[in-house]
């Protein structure tokens, strides 16, 4: 294992993918048992996609009181039902959900909706007690969430918006192998803002993977900008940022 801080942002580099995902794993578990030890309870954002998978199923395995966790996801496609093979809701069951004892909530973005009332609904969800941390990746584009570009807003003042995917994003979807080509990606998503995402105590973020290796480089290496919008992570007291060798490759010591 390699590490190496950026700013304020600890980066951790595992040969493989399942070092990588033990190792954040146990990062998350311990911060998780740390804010039930003190508040009484966990609220954690999960984030829903491929590079999540090593993650999340080291974290099934760990000791934690889950009847104590309050379980939020970070972004949802507009119009997809929970059901839908690629919605994320699906993803968070299947990956995280169906292999822990019940948590104490469990809050979904309901975006077959009205967008107008789930983002005001989804938004004082997570604005009534402070998230005690965060677990995501890093797009291919620099986005976290389906903040990508675009739309990305350090100063964003809303916790969740509607945002039109840009090609990049939706072109990972199928690199990903979630949908068969980008016409079948939808264009539209709720999403957790900058602001909503890196307000948390902790994050923890886990990118592996070499189609990762550039947005990695620039998250670290290049300015603090929303043309990247990980970036925004060097800033942030407490956050690790866990790659593989792959992802790590464009980086110089």
């Amino acid at each position: 294992m390699k590490k190496i801080t950026y700013d304020s942002l600890e980066v951790c580099t595992y040969p493989t993918r399942e070092e990588l995902g033990d190792a954040a794993a146990s990062f998350a578990a311990e911060a998780i048992r740390s804010a039930i030890a003190t508040r009484g309870e966990a609220r954690v954002i999960f984030a829903c996609a491929p590079s999540q998978n090593e993650f999340l199923a080291s974290l099934v395995r760990r000791p934690i009181t889950w009847g104590k966790v309050v379980v939020f996801h970070m972004d949802e496609y507009v119009g997809l039902r929970a059901e839908h093979p690629q919605s994320f809701r699906n993803f968070l069951r299947t990956h995280l959900l169906e292999h822990i004892d019940d948590p104490q909530a469990v809050h979904l973005i309901q975006a077959e909706k009205d967008p107008m009332h789930e983002i005001a609904r989804y938004s004082h969800l997570l604005s009534e007690k402070h998230i005690d941390l965060v677990c995501m990746g890093i797009g291919e584009n620099g986005h976290l969430a389906f903040n990508d570009p675009p739309v990305a807003d350090f100063n964003d003042p809303r916790l969740v918006k509607i945002v039109e995917l840009d090609e990049g994003c939706r072109r990972q979807q199928v690199n990903d192998g979630c949908f068969p080509n980008i016409e079948a990606v939808p264009t539209h998503a709720l999403t957790l803002t900058i602001p909503a995402l890196v307000g948390a105590s902790q994050v923890c973020c886990c990118t592996p993977g070499e189609r990762k290796a550039n947005a990695v480089h620039d998250t670290l290496l290049g300015p603090i900008s929303k043309e990247c919008p990980a970036s925004i992570l060097r800033r942030h007291p407490h956050a690790m940022l866990y790659l593989d060798t792959a992802s790590a490759s464009h980086l110089t010591e």
